[in-house]
C-alpha cells in the first residue's frame, strides 16, 4: 500500500538549503517544522517581545496548515523552544490565547540558540485533519 504525502513549502530560502518543507501531511496527519518569529521579508519580527514572538510563530503554523484546508482547531501537540525557559509566562500567555478552548498537548524547553540572536522562540506543530 503506497503512502500519500502532501508537502508545502513557504517560500524561505532555509527550506531549499536544508532541505525541508515548511509541512507535510501524511494521510490525516499534519508536521509543521519548526517555525521561527519571521517577518514576510525574512527578517525578525518583534525583537526582544516574547508574547509577539509567540504569537507570530503560531500564526504562520496556522497559514501553513490552511493550505491543507485546516486551522488551529486540528492541532493536537506544540513544541516550543525557547532561548530564555524564565520567561515563559510570556511564551504561555501567546499560546493560551492562541488556542482559547483548544488546548494542544505541548512541550516547552529550553535551547542555548536558534538561527538568529534576536530570535527567542521557535514552534513546531502536529495536526490531524
Amino acid at each position: 500500500m503506497s503512502k500519500k504525502f502532501e508537502r508545502v513549502y513557504s517560500g524561505a530560502p532555509w527550506e531549499q538549503k536544508v532541505g525541508y518543507c515548511r509541512a507535510i501531511a501524511a494521510g490525516d496527519l499534519i508536521f509543521v517544522t519548526g517555525t521561527a518569529p519571521v517577518t514576510d521579508d525574512g527578517g525578525v519580527f518583534a525583537p526582544g517581545d516574547a508574547t509577539a514572538q509567540a504569537a507570530r510563530c503560531l500564526e504562520l503554523i496556522e497559514r501553513a496548515l490552511e493550505q491543507f484546508g485546516v486551522d488551529r482547531t486540528t492541532i493536537v501537540r506544540t513544541r516550543m523552544f525557547v532561548t530564555d525557559i524564565a520567561r515563559w509566562q510570556e511564551f504561555g500567555d501567546a499560546h493560551a490565547a492562541f488556542f482559547a478552548e483548544h488546548h494542544p498537548a505541548t512541550t516547552m524547553v529550553e535551547v542555548s540558540r536558534l538561527i538568529a540572536d534576536d530570535m527567542l522562540i521557535e514552534i513546531e506543530a502536529d495536526a490531524v485533519r
